[in-house]
């Protein structure tokens, strides 16, 4: 492995000398023209406005830098040559990027573009001058933007003017969620969310038809002054007069009501007279459901999951919670809903709602193969997982999975019970898309919009010390919003049962005299916890039909959960007066586990622009055994270091505390914690073609709430875990392939905790200890 990285350090470095001294830069800019070298932004005025929130209004940039100062991508496109015929010279113009050849058209919309959005912010007498400078004996150019923002307006009050007094009524009623305050700076943009918001809120009072092109600012300026007197009006519908779309003083925005509702099952739009005469028609309740040649759902699923009722008032959020609920059918790929005017009955306007569906498939299986070879033993696995994404045609999700792994062995097998390593796995599992819960009501299935999610698993080993079998079941519910950006895990029930019915004489013994951990996690356990998972980011999802996608400024997400385990089973345990053995209760004979643990993680993105971002991460956790335990299950516990962590550590090398395992492999069992704390910053900045490079600093350790014997220096104590903090620091390749990414990186001690090792390797480094590398999938957050 080091060999490997001494490699790719050393081509690495033979790739930047080349492409910073091979070729000149304007080697490809045409004779009379310019390359675009540097470009400046000055601002004079209101420190309010930033050149980074300018850069995204310039029409022409300079080539990409990396880490500042490096045209990498420049130099890749300069190593070809002059024909463009040859498959060379494409395929390396292909990667790099072509010189940005100086436009004076471009560099004046861009001044035009960054006064415009001066203006739209409020700065009415903003002024932008432009100073180009050509550098002496080359063929570069620098430009400069002298950005004059003056003083902005401000608004100096808001009145309302609104004909209308229902809509008049509904839009003052919440005026405390207005954004838009007496105060602020005239900034056109916030005036346009405001009528978005005022939008939402009528059309969620029936007003279907209504728009926020029908709201409109008149802005009063004095002279001399910069307040703004700001109006806010509502301006009656249009109707056709005269061959043309005027305003209509003495008419008024309508309300709507739902009268029909049609499910369309085979995707198709259909009229009035189709839905009267279609043979396939099912009345169900207050729907009719529309069939093709495939009755592949039921209509009481569909029922229950449309928000929509007739003779209610329409509102926007129910056709939005609709979206959300038909989204959870697996057996559903496509969802469309079309509301119809229909005219007036009895003095009220009517909408028809056709939700049109189109079906994903039935069923689906799919295999995996893998063959290994440790040291000459031969072995092979084989998977298999199936689908059926509409039992009983209610869109019920079933999944079953089988596995089979076998490894030959060779050698002695005196004192030893098997020959072999065998592993047999099984999962089902069944997605209820609806609550379900005994004794819940028909009313509360229906409201609740929450998946159900029941699951039985099975795992037999055969090793040749031991045998082992593990059992798990799960009843579990999730939920989510309609853009899957906010999302709800509780799992009611999760159990795992671990038993060896036969291992070697004194197993145990030999493996783990001393060791707790590492006996507990090979002695018969139990495990039935309850916990809540809580996800939730404002990404964005490219759009599947346009392919585009918008860049964000600042990207979020948050995680956080929380488990506790054994708390009813301990309550049973001592109502009943159960005999404790060796201190704890038992369950079918062996020991189960009690605990809370809890986790949280938070990651912040900051584009800079489609090139450059940097990226935060901060999180920790605690778990605390307590009752009926002494000791955290092993695989609830934390660990440190890894493609994820600190990474100038390998994984679970890292901690607890000031541990030192003097980085053995078969010393990981006692690198564990309760206690987790990491932080993370990196820098990310793509290169060319599907390369980008990353420069990191990872900060973080593992500790124990308990002085455990076989961890010294692992407890948590406030007055010293800051000193604990293991630091590193580091270099990453990415290759992005847009569907996945991998990632390469290489990380550095900077600050050791442990005991009797360096504590400063950043100042006395040496490479076989301190560096460790890492290959991953996906960001490391």
């Amino acid at each position: 492995m080091c060999k490997f990285t001494h490699f790719i350090v050393a081509f690495l470095s033979v790739a930047c000398v080349l492409l910073m001294s091979g070729c000149s830069s304007t080697r490809h800019v045409p004779q009379g023209s310019y390359l675009l070298d540097k470009v400046k932004i000055d601002i004079e005025g209101d420190k309010e406005v930033t050149g980074d929130e300018l850069d995204n209004y310039l029409k022409q940039s300079p080539n990409h830098k990396v880490l500042g100062f490096w045209k990498l991508q420049l130099g890749t496109y300069n190593l070809s040559g002059k024909d463009s015929t040859k498959w060379y010279n494409r395929w390396v113009r292909r990667m790099g990027q072509p010189p940005v050849i100086y436009s004076q058209s471009l560099t004046d919309a861009s001044a035009r573009q960054l006064r415009q959005a001066l203006v739209n912010r409020g700065y009415l007498e903003a002024r932008i001058d432009v100073d180009t400078i050509i550098q002496t004996g080359k063929k570069k150019i620098d430009v400069t933007y002298n950005v004059f923002t003056g003083e902005p307006r401000r608004i100096s009050s808001i009145d309302y003017e609104i004909p209308d007094t229902l809509i008049e009524r509904i839009v003052l009623e919440d005026s405390a969620l207005f954004t838009l305050r007496p105060g602020n700076r005239f900034d056109r943009d916030m005036l346009d969310t405001e009528r978005t918001l005022i939008t939402q809120r009528l059309r969620n009072h029936g007003y279907y038809s209504f728009n926020k092109e029908y709201i409109t600012f008149y802005a009063d300026t004095a002279e001399f002054s910069k307040e703004v007197y700001l109006t806010l009006n509502v301006m009656p519908p249009r109707t056709l007069h005269g061959g043309k779309i005027v305003a209509d003083s003495l008419s008024r925005h309508q309300q709507y009501y739902i009268n029909k509702i049609y499910f369309v099952t085979n995707g198709s739009s259909p009229t009035a007279n189709t839905v009267q005469t279609d043979a396939d028609t099912v009345i169900y309740h207050d729907i009719e459901v529309i069939y093709g040649k495939d009755h592949y759902i039921n209509p009481g699923i569909l029922q229950q999951k449309c928000y929509l009722t007739p003779g209610k008032i329409y509102r926007a959020a129910d056709v939005d919670r609709t979206y959300e609920a038909l989204a959870r059918l697996g057996i559903l790929k496509t969802i469309n809903i079309e509301l119809v005017p229909v005219g007036d009955i009895d003095g009220k306007r009517w909408l028809n709602a056709y939700i049109q569906l189109s079906r994903n498939k039935k069923q689906s299986i799919t295999f995996d193969v893998e063959g290994t070879n440790s040291e000459g033993d031969l072995g092979f696995g084989i998977g298999a997982t199936y689908q059926h994404r509409n039992l009983a045609k209610s869109s019920q999700l079933l999944t079953a999975r089988l596995r089979v792994n076998y490894e030959s062995l060779s050698g002695s097998f005196n004192g030893l019970i098997n020959d072999r390593y065998t592993e047999y796995a099984g999962e089902v599992g069944i997605t209820f898309p609806k609550f379900e819960f005994p004794f819940a009501s028909q009313r509360l299935r229906e409201r609740l919009n929450v998946s159900t999610e029941f699951a039985l698993s099975f795992n037999y080993q055969e090793r040749p010390e031991y045998t082992r079998i593990i059992a798990g079941a799960a009843w579990k519910y999730k939920w989510g919003n309609r853009s899957n950006t906010r999302r709800h895990y509780f799992d009611l029930i999760d159990i795992n049962y671990v038993y060896l019915p036969e291992s070697t004489n004194n197993f145990l013994d030999l493996i783990a005299p001393d060791n707790p951990l590492l006996r507990y996690s090979y002695e018969d356990h139990f495990i039935m916890s309850m916990g809540y998972r809580y996800y939730d980011t404002n990404k964005r999802i490219p759009s599947s039909l346009t392919k585009t996608y918008t860049l964000q400024p600042t990207v979020y997400t948050l995680r956080a959960s929380i488990e506790t385990a054994g708390n009813l089973l301990y309550a049973i345990s001592s109502l009943t007066d159960s005999k404790r053995r060796n201190g704890a209760y038992r369950v079918f004979g062996i020991n189960y586990s009690q605990y809370v643990k809890s986790e949280i993680d938070y990651s912040i993105t900051r584009n800079f622009n489609q090139r450059h971002s940097l990226a935060f991460h901060v999180g920790g956790g605690i778990g605390v055994p307590y009752g009926n335990s002494t000791v955290l299950p092993f695989e609830k516990r934390f660990y440190a270091g890894g493609a994820n962590g600190v990474r100038g550590w390998g994984v679970r090398t890292l901690g607890p505390g000031r541990y030192d395992s003097h980085n053995s492999v078969s010393d990981f069992i006692n690198q564990c914690g309760d206690i987790r704390l990491d932080m993370s910053l990196e820098y990310r900045t793509k290169l060319f073609w599907v390369l980008e490079a990353g420069a990191f600093v990872d900060a973080g350790n593992i500790w124990t709430i308990h002085n455990y014997e076989n961890q010294p220096g692992g407890m948590f104590k406030f007055n010293t875990f800051w000193k604990e903090i293991a630091v590193a620091y580091g270099l990453g390749l990415r290759f992005d392939f847009s569907y996945f990414l991998l990632r390469l990186d290489l990380g550095l001690k900077a600050h050791n905790p442990a005991m009797g090792q360096e504590q400063w390797p950043i100042i006395h480094p040496d490479w076989h200890r301190d560096a460790t590398f890492h290959f991953a999938v996906g960001y490391p957050f």
